[in-house]
Order: structure tokens, then sequence, then C-alpha cells
């Protein structure tokens, strides 16, 4: 149940910093953001089980992060039909999510964590 609860609160993280990313990106147009949200809960929750059971190690993160990124470029490229823009908004949404999930996970082990 602990697994779930993690897993549920990594994908809610990813997706409200990743909807941030493409709202200050100026991104208004709902269809693609609630479309931004769909994609992040399946690769999040993607990426997250196969880390699971390969392990958190730097080589797997980053192999799956470089993964989601192609993944949601594909998905971005189909809605909006050009690359750069849809490549920017998957790069930027990834490496915004990625640090600060890492910044908060460094943060809640060093306040929180016996």
């Amino acid at each position: 149940m602990e697994l779930i609860k993690t897993f549920a609160q990594t994908a809610l993280l990813t997706v409200v910093i990743e909807l941030a990313v493409l709202l200050l990106l100026g991104e208004r147009r709902r269809w693609l953001l609630w479309s931004s949200v769909f994609i992040n809960i399946f690769t999040n929750l993607t990426l997250n089980s196969a880390l699971f059971q390969l392990g958190y190690s730097t080589t797997n993160i980053i192999v799956g992060e470089l993964t989601v990124i192609i993944v949601e470029t594909l998905w971005y490229f189909y809605f909006l039909r050009s690359w750069p823009r849809a490549f920017a908004y998957s790069l930027l949404c990834n490496v915004a999510s990625l640090s600060l999930g890492m910044l908060l996970q460094a943060a809640y082990a060093y306040f929180v964590s016996p």
C-alpha cells in the first residue's frame, strides 16, 4: 500500500510541475494541457515501475528519463506538428520535474527522515 501511495504522490507532483512549466511557456490550450496530464501519468508510472524493478541506479534513471523525453516529444508532436516546440516542451517539463523532484526528495530526507 505504501508503494501505491508513493507512486501516486510522484505522479501528482510530476503533473503539477509539468503543467506549471507549460503554463509558464504560455500554453493555454486546455486540450493540450489535459493531454499533458494523461501522458505524464502514463510515463511517470511506467518509469517508476521500471525503476522499482530494475533499481534506482544513475544509469537507469538517465536512460529512463531520456526515454520519457522521447515518448513525450512524440506525443506533443502528434498534437502540435512542430518538432522544435514538442521537444522544447518535453525537455523543459522533464528537466523541471526531475530537478524539483530530486530537490524535494533531498529536502525530505534532510528535514523529515530520521
